[in-house]
């Protein structure tokens, strides 16, 4: 590859920063190969993109964007920012919908399949097979994200950032894993997520969503292991960085109820709005997570609000309404104009309740846990007053993992990200500033678990065959004529199979010479200073036979 002058710029502004470690960030084969098509453009875009983020940090004293990321769980593309398509579901989202109108859509975010995945994308910059995060994870596992792998939130503490957590986190149950240990000031969050929250419960058991766990609900007349089903298993714990963590509102003995989920999802909404109110008296620029638990939840409600009424329907317009809360305070609190929101979903509708939860598949087809479209495109808008054109959308492809160094190249951070692993996410700065047509990738890979299933690249995406059938053979197509991916053309076969073989070469060899990290290991509930004894068991039982 030439090495051009432009090319060496780009190294040193677009990837690595202003004041960039010697060694440039490590990408993947694919990237590299588009590099060497856009170097020169690229390089002299840079150029202009850090220029106007000084003149942004100038124009606010110095002082970069807070950052309020705002991720929610479950949710297919269409169901939330678009008006028309409220009246077809018969869910009103008009906070997002307002949120959407304020500033940029994206409308090729690809995430992973299934929310642990999507989570650690973002929050490391990195496939989630990198660091070892294969799947979700419901009980005990002694497993979670490695001390060893380098979160956003570590990297805009080092540039300065006052950083907290509320909500989900589904990262693992080790201490190495718990957000306080990964860079954030502060944390509210359940160990586990909403299979143990809001369906392990006579509630979900009674309106017929969960099957078999709770002892009410059948003889259990020749049960001889006690320890089969899940039990003692800890809710909600609430941290600060460098102290132990301790769970809260749950007593020794007490069962997990349908009531206290819901108030869980009520304190958080509480707290997200008390930690905006502290960050924003504090002198420094803040990165502010929340990870609502709604709209997932499995038992009707007493009333429904929304024309739908289906019991993750219901929870998504309920939401809307405590993100409408979330957005108000921003203004209130003078926040507004140098603040970014991302708002948006971790992967598709669970569609093993599709129907009775109200969420439908909508455009795309398949959902969470899938590789198909409707498993890993979501909505995400993007608002930053005066810089971001307010309606604007983008069909350029973006994959959550871009956040991580987007993120940290708008925080002036991008000197503290790793240069001894491979990073995935891409510098997106350049289409929020100048818009549609300025996406860094028109790519990518799609893993279900360990298993690379799909690949993207821009209208088309091939299926990969299986081990022995040849590419000319495997399922491609085309996204735009066929969103549901029901018709595999030979005639887009025959011409992109070894192009798509190509591009899962470089890939490969990529792997190859910077093999995955493994993933966190550990005792669970380490770091929980108060464990109940139900909480102590479950772990002893779980380490005898580890």
């Amino acid at each position: 590859m030439r090495l051009t002058s432009a090319f060496l710029l780009t190294l040193a502004i677009g990837y690595t920063g202003a004041n960039a470690q010697d060694n440039p960030i490590l990408r993947d084969g694919e990237f590299e190969y588009l590099l060497a098509q856009k170097q020169d453009e690229w390089a002299e875009q840079d150029q202009r993109i850090e220029t106007r983020l000084s003149e942004i940090r100038e124009a606010n004293g110095g002082k970069p964007p807070n950052i309020l990321y705002i991720l929610i769980d479950d949710v297919s593309f269409g169901q939330m920012g678009n008006r028309t398509l409220n009246y077809v579901t018969g869910i009103d989202t008009p906070n997002i919908n307002e949120l959407a109108s304020e500033g940029l859509s994206l409308m090729r975010m690809y995430t992973e399949p299934s929310c642990t995945p999507t989570r650690t994308a973002m929050l490391t910059g990195r496939h989630p097979v990198r660091a070892g995060v294969e799947e979700v994870k419901v009980a005990l596992v002694g497993e979670g994200l490695s001390a060893e792998e380098v979160t956003i939130a570590e990297i805009l503490k080092q540039a300065g950032y006052n950083t907290a957590h509320v909500g989900k986190w589904h990262q693992g149950d080790i201490e190495q894993a718990y957000p306080h240990n990964q860079g954030f000031d502060w944390a509210a969050f359940p160990l586990h997520q909403q299979v143990q929250l809001s369906l392990m419960t006579r509630e979900a058991m009674t309106a017929n969503n969960m099957l078999g766990f709770h002892a009410s609900g059948q003889s259990n007349q020749f049960a001889i292991d006690q320890r089969f089903k899940p039990y003692g298993l800890v809710t909600g714990v609430e941290a600060e960085a460098g102290g132990m963590a301790r769970e809260v509102d749950m007593a020794a003995g007490e069962e997990w109820t349908q009531a206290k989920y819901e108030d869980m999802n009520e304190r958080y909404q509480r707290q997200i709005l008390q930690q905006l109110e502290r960050l924003a008296g504090e002198d420094e620029p803040f990165f502010l997570q929340y990870w609502p638990l709604y709209p997932l939840n499995f038992v009707y409600p007493d009333q429904a609000i929304s024309r739908n009424g289906g019991f993750h329907a219901d929870k998504l317009q309920l939401l809307d309404g405590w993100i409408g809360d979330l957005l108000t305070r921003v203004d209130e609190l003078g926040l507004r104009d140098n603040t970014i929101v991302i708002l948006m979903a971790d992967n598709g509708l669970m569609y093993h309740y599709e129907g009775p939860s109200g969420l439908n598949q909508l455009i795309y087809r398949g959902g969470k846990t899938q590789h198909l479209e409707g498993g890993v495109r979501t909505d995400a808008f993007i608002r930053w007053p005066g810089i971001i054109e307010a309606g604007s959308a983008a069909g350029d492809i973006i994959h959550v993992s871009d956040l991580f160094t987007t993120f940290a190249r708008i925080a002036d951070a991008t000197e503290f990200i790793p240069r001894d692993r491979v990073i995935d996410g891409l510098d997106q700065t350049a289409l929020l500033l100048e818009g549609e047509g300025n996406s860094r990738r028109d790519y990518v890979y799609v893993y279900e678990g360990p298993v690379l299933r799909s690949v993207v690249k821009q209208e088309f995406k091939m299926h990969l065959p299986a081990p022995g059938v040849p590419g000319a053979a495997a399922p491609v197509y085309n996204i735009y004529r066929d969103p549901r991916e029901e018709h595999p053309l030979v005639g887009y076969s025959l011409w992109s199979g070894a192009s798509f073989q190509d591009m899962v070469k470089r890939h490969q060899k990529t792997i190859a010479k910077y093999p995955h990290l493994p993933l966190g290991k550990g005792v669970p509930y380490e770091g929980i200073e108060n464990l109940r004894p139900e909480s102590e068991l479950t772990r002893e039982v779980f380490a005898s036979w580890q």
